[in-house]
Protein backbone atom coordinates (compact mmCIF):
# COMPACT_ATOMS: atom_id res chain seq x y z
CA UNK A 1 0.00 0.00 0.00
CA UNK A 2 1.58 3.54 -1.08
CA UNK A 3 2.76 4.83 1.97
CA UNK A 4 0.16 8.26 1.71
CA UNK A 5 -2.53 6.33 1.47
CA UNK A 6 -1.40 3.95 4.56
CA UNK A 7 -0.78 7.15 6.44
CA UNK A 8 -4.36 8.68 5.87
CA UNK A 9 -6.11 5.50 6.61
CA UNK A 10 -4.01 5.11 10.37
CA UNK A 11 -4.74 8.60 11.01
CA UNK A 12 -8.07 8.76 10.02
CA UNK A 13 -9.11 6.12 12.79
CA UNK A 14 -6.75 6.64 15.46
CA UNK A 15 -8.56 10.00 15.32
CA UNK A 16 -11.54 8.91 15.49
CA UNK A 17 -11.23 6.98 17.69
CA UNK A 18 -9.31 9.58 19.95
CA UNK A 19 -12.48 11.76 19.59
CA UNK A 20 -15.11 9.31 20.17
CA UNK A 21 -13.48 8.33 23.18
CA UNK A 22 -13.76 11.42 24.92
CA UNK A 23 -17.48 10.68 25.21
CA UNK A 24 -19.32 13.50 23.87
CA UNK A 25 -22.97 12.77 23.07
CA UNK A 26 -23.50 15.44 20.56
CA UNK A 27 -20.25 14.13 18.37
CA UNK A 28 -21.05 10.56 18.55
CA UNK A 29 -24.06 11.41 17.70
CA UNK A 30 -22.81 13.05 14.32
CA UNK A 31 -20.57 9.97 13.60
CA UNK A 32 -22.95 7.83 13.72
CA UNK A 33 -25.63 9.80 11.75
CA UNK A 34 -22.59 10.54 9.36
CA UNK A 35 -21.92 6.53 9.05
CA UNK A 36 -25.90 6.06 8.45
CA UNK A 37 -26.44 8.65 5.57
CA UNK A 38 -24.28 6.52 3.39
CA UNK A 39 -26.23 3.16 4.05
CA UNK A 40 -28.54 1.64 1.46
CA UNK A 41 -31.75 3.11 1.25
CA UNK A 42 -33.80 4.49 -1.82
CA UNK A 43 -30.30 5.14 -3.09
CA UNK A 44 -27.76 2.58 -2.96
CA UNK A 45 -24.63 2.39 -1.50
CA UNK A 46 -22.77 3.39 -4.48
CA UNK A 47 -24.91 6.87 -5.42
CA UNK A 48 -24.46 7.96 -1.81
CA UNK A 49 -20.62 7.75 -2.49
CA UNK A 50 -21.02 8.95 -5.33
CA UNK A 51 -22.68 12.13 -4.35
CA UNK A 52 -20.66 12.41 -1.15
CA UNK A 53 -17.58 12.52 -3.18
CA UNK A 54 -19.18 15.46 -5.43
CA UNK A 55 -20.39 17.21 -2.58
CA UNK A 56 -16.94 17.26 -1.49
CA UNK A 57 -15.11 18.22 -4.33
CA UNK A 58 -17.55 21.01 -4.60
CA UNK A 59 -16.90 22.16 -0.98
CA UNK A 60 -12.84 21.56 -1.89
CA UNK A 61 -12.10 19.25 1.63
CA UNK A 62 -9.03 17.23 0.60
CA UNK A 63 -9.72 14.53 3.70
CA UNK A 64 -13.21 13.76 2.20
CA UNK A 65 -12.78 13.56 -0.79
CA UNK A 66 -9.95 11.14 -0.13
CA UNK A 67 -12.58 8.84 1.94
CA UNK A 68 -15.14 8.84 -0.84
CA UNK A 69 -12.96 8.24 -3.46
CA UNK A 70 -11.48 5.04 -1.19
CA UNK A 71 -15.21 4.01 -0.09
CA UNK A 72 -16.15 4.28 -3.95
CA UNK A 73 -13.67 1.61 -5.20
CA UNK A 74 -14.98 -0.36 -1.89
CA UNK A 75 -18.62 -0.59 -2.90
CA UNK A 76 -17.51 -0.88 -6.99
CA UNK A 77 -17.28 2.26 -8.25
CA UNK A 78 -15.85 2.05 -11.80
CA UNK A 79 -12.83 4.72 -12.98
CA UNK A 80 -15.41 5.70 -15.56
CA UNK A 81 -18.10 6.17 -12.91
CA UNK A 82 -15.27 8.14 -10.71
CA UNK A 83 -14.33 10.43 -13.71
CA UNK A 84 -18.09 11.39 -14.24
CA UNK A 85 -18.56 12.11 -10.56
CA UNK A 86 -15.54 14.39 -10.83
CA UNK A 87 -16.63 15.84 -13.77
CA UNK A 88 -19.93 17.10 -11.91
CA UNK A 89 -18.02 18.20 -9.42
CA UNK A 90 -15.76 20.31 -11.13
CA UNK A 91 -18.70 22.04 -13.30
CA UNK A 92 -20.18 22.78 -10.16
CA UNK A 93 -17.44 23.98 -8.11
CA UNK A 94 -15.54 25.65 -10.94
CA UNK A 95 -12.08 26.13 -11.66
CA UNK A 96 -11.08 26.21 -8.16
CA UNK A 97 -12.02 22.54 -7.57
CA UNK A 98 -9.17 21.91 -10.09
CA UNK A 99 -6.47 21.06 -7.71
CA UNK A 100 -8.51 18.89 -5.81
CA UNK A 101 -9.14 16.90 -9.17
CA UNK A 102 -5.87 16.65 -9.52
CA UNK A 103 -5.04 15.17 -5.96
CA UNK A 104 -8.26 12.65 -6.49
CA UNK A 105 -6.96 11.53 -9.41
CA UNK A 106 -3.58 10.97 -7.24
CA UNK A 107 -5.11 8.81 -5.08
CA UNK A 108 -7.38 6.51 -7.63
CA UNK A 109 -3.87 5.77 -9.36
CA UNK A 110 -2.90 4.47 -6.07
CA UNK A 111 -5.92 2.67 -5.09
CA UNK A 112 -5.71 1.12 -9.00
CA UNK A 113 -1.59 0.42 -8.26
CA UNK A 114 -2.72 -1.62 -4.73
CA UNK A 115 -2.49 -5.46 -5.70
CA UNK A 116 -5.77 -7.08 -5.51
CA UNK A 117 -7.39 -8.93 -2.65
CA UNK A 118 -8.59 -12.55 -3.62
Amino acid sequence: MAERLREFREFREKMNQRILAAGNLNIKRFFTLDGAAYESGSLDEKTKELCGLTASMVLRCDDCIAYHVIRCKEVGVTDEQLLEAFNVGLIVGGSIVIPHLRRAVALLDELNAEPREK
